[in-house]
Order: structure tokens, then C-alpha cells, then sequence
């Protein structure tokens, strides 16, 4: 395994990565020797996470996009070509959790919301990049789920269907891409402390239950973004050169058992 600069040479969209698991994503990538074009809907913070980078010598560019709409996808793949000349990752990071409420009372804008941020912004960001990878015979697409997708329990109705959808969409689309060498796969993060779990922790921190957080994983604990970001990078990078159309649960165990940690039967 390379313990240099893993990802020199190299240009990565990054998506959502104003703050979680992009941000850290990027300040690897960046100290990784990748170019970056970053992405988020949050202008203060994104400007924060592209100065860290700079400052980390790194080569920059955001944009604010809201990765549902596809003019803003379609922009933000011409930046990163007009920027760097190529592209050789896709960090399909943005998400959303969506409302939490029962299956009888769900509404249906809050599903296409969901739906748009989770599933069809990595499906039009695949659309627009794919082809730049194709052109050249080489390139990594790496999809950010989550166990949700693979078992009920860890998000809402809506959440749970889009990273189910996404992981099913890395599949078919590592199909479809890899004769032309663009390896296409996805991880699937547990119970990570971001932004967006951010009403999780805050309330299991005021009702005195913060002990409980990632009690059912079997390394009792939860994650934390740099660690989903260091699988991201090895599933971006080189050394996963034969490996497309997975999905990786990096969920300390979680999906493992049936949220009985220890207990096999």
C-alpha cells in the first residue's frame, strides 16, 4: 500500500462538502495532492472548508449547487473540466435526512426533496461527469449511502428508499461504465456525528443518554466523519483498482448482527 500522496494528479468533485463527511473527504483528498472542485448549498461554510484547503497548498474551486437541479450539476461539471481539464472522482456526498413521520401521514413534497438530493443528484452528476471518465478510460465514483439503505431502522421512510435507490444505482451504473474502466461504488456510513445528525446527538446529549449513542453497533461507538472519509479515499483511489459496484457498510459493526451487539443467535 502507497504511504505517499494517494490521489496526485488528480481532479474530484466533491459534493456536500461544506461540513461531515465531505468536508473531512476533501481535507483528505487535499492532503492527498487531489485538485478539488467542492460543492455544497451552504456558501459561509463552504468557503471555510475550501480555505482550510488552500491553506493546505491544495489546488480549489468551489461552487454553490444545489445538486437537484441539473443546470447546477451541469455547471459544476463544465467548472471542474474548464478548471483542471479532467475529472477523475465524483463524490456523491450531499444528503439530506428529510421529515421524520409515519407512513400514513408522509407527504409527498418532503419525498421528492428527499428523493432529489439523495438519489437523483448523484444519477445527473453521473449523467455529466461519466462521460469526461469515459473519454479518458479511467475514473472512480464513489457514492455516499448509509445503512439505512441496507436495513430499516436507521433513517425515515423517505431516507431509508433514497440510499436503498442509490445503492442499487451504483450497481447498475458500475455495469454500465466498466468497460470503459470507471469503477463505481458507494459506502454506507452508521451512525456518524454531522450536520445532519446533528438533532440525534444534540438530543440524546440533553436528555443524558449520549452513552447510548452507537450502543448498538458492535464496537459501541459511533463514527466519526474522518473515518467514512478514509474508506472513501481508498475506494477513490488506485489501490481499489479491481473493485467496482459494491457497497461498504463502515458502520462499526452495526448491520453485522440484528442490533444485539454480541449476540449471533
Amino acid at each position: 500500500m502507497s504511504t505517499g500522496p494517494r490521489l496526485q494528479g488528480k481532479t474530484a468533485i466533491i459534493t456536500g462538502a461544506a461540513s461531515g463527511i465531505g468536508a473531512a473527504t476533501a481535507l483528505l483528498f487535499a492532503e492527498h495532492g487531489a485538485s478539488l472542485v467542492l460543492a455544497d448549498v451552504t456558501d459561509e461554510a463552504l468557503a471555510a472548508v475550501t480555505s482550510k484547503a488552500l491553506e493546505m497548498g491544495g489546488k480549489v474551486v468551489s461552487r454553490k449547487t444545489d445538486v437537484s437541479d441539473e443546470e447546477q450539476v451541469k455547471a459544476l461539471a463544465d467548472l471542474a473540466v474548464n478548471t483542471f481539464g479532467q475529472i477523475d472522482i465524483l463524490c456523491n456526498n450531499a444528503g439530506i435526512t428529510g421529515d421524520f413521520t409515519d407512513m400514513t401521514s408522509e407527504d409527498q413534497e418532503n419525498w421528492k426533496r428527499v428523493l432529489g438530493v439523495n438519489l437523483i443528484g448523484p444519477v445527473l452528476l453521473t449523467k455529466y461527469v461519466a462521460p469526461v471518465m469515459k473519454e479518458r478510460c479511467c475514473g472512480a465514483i464513489v457514492n455516499t449511502a448509509s445503512v439505512a439503505g441496507i436495513r430499516a431502522g436507521a433513517g425515515s421512510n423517505a431516507y431509508s428508499a433514497s440510499k436503498a435507490a442509490l445503492i442499487n444505482f451504483t450497481q447498475t451504473s458500475a455495469c454500465d461504465l466498466g468497460a470503459f474502466n470507471v469503477r463505481v461504488n458507494a459506502v454506507c456510513p452508521g451512525l456518524v456525528e454531522t450536520g445532519m445528525t446533528k438533532m440525534v446527538f444534540d438530543y440524546a446529549r440533553e436528555s443524558g443518554k449520549e452513552a447510548k449513542l452507537g450502543s448498538r453497533c458492535e464496537l459501541r461507538r459511533y463514527g466519526l466523519p474522518h473515518e467514512i472519509a478514509h474508506a472513501i479515499l481508498f475506494l477513490a483511489s488506485d489501490e481499489a483498482s479491481y473493485v467496482t459496484g459494491q457497497f461498504l457498510a463502515v458502520d462499526g459493526g452495526n448491520t453485522a448482527s440484528l442490533n444485539l451487539p454480541g449476540m449471533k443467535f
